[in-house]
């Protein structure tokens, strides 16, 4: 019977990287949809870490696989690191990423490129099934474009660029993307942690 890691998500773009970044891992990975567990948590956490914690915590004591669970978000220096935690739920959580995007760059209105840095954050914890938790994180440096570029990416990604590429995070590739991205840096720090422990 193979092992199971349920992740504490039901974003199915989130859940395609994760399956590529995780795909040499002998488990079988499942969003909470797809095992069965309906929970509406409240992340009231001040850091990525703790809303990684307290999503992972609540999803295990629903089921005995290793739980996963991540909290990102965008980081822009000259907004105060704003959205930060809140990146899901600026402007509301319903409201589109189109909108989110527009109103970013409409804020950084006439600042001159080297101050638009930024980052992605990427903090994940795990929840074993002894219930020992562990956390992770990783970032990727940037900045905020002056309009949105890509297809190939989600949320925040259009207006996100890497100097390094000369494009925004939904320009790249998926195999670059997830080289390169905090949630790739993150799960890669995490895989190698569970294949010490449990793996």
């Amino acid at each position: 019977m193979k092992q199971k890691i349920i992740f504490a998500t039901g974003n199915k773009d989130k859940m395609r990287e994760i399956r590529m970044i995780l795909a040499d891992l002998d488990v079988e990975i499942l969003s909470m949809k797809e095992a069965g567990i309906v929970l509406n948590i409240e992340e009231n956490g001040t850091t990525f870490e703790e809303n990684a914690v307290i999503k992972a915590k609540a999803v295990a004591k629903h089921t005995d696989a290793i739980v996963l669970a991540d909290d990102s978000g965008l980081e822009i220096d000259y907004l105060n690191k704003e959205p930060g935690v809140y990146s899901a739920r600026y402007m509301g959580e319903d409201t589109s990423y189109t909108i989110k995007n527009q109103n970013l760059i409409d804020r950084l209105e006439g600042v001159p490129k080297e101050q638009r840095t930024a980052r992605f954050v990427c903090a994940i914890a795990a929840v074993l099934p002894d219930q020992e938790v562990i956390v992770k994180r990783g970032t990727i440096e940037g900045y905020i474009g002056y309009e949105p570029a890509g297809e190939n990416g989600f949320g925040y990604d259009p207006i996100f660029y890497v100097d390094e590429y000369n494009c925004s995070t939904a320009q790249l590739p998926a195999d670059k993307k997830n080289e390169l991205s905090h949630r790739g840096k993150a799960l890669r720090a995490m895989k190698e942690a569970l294949r010490g422990k449990c793996l």
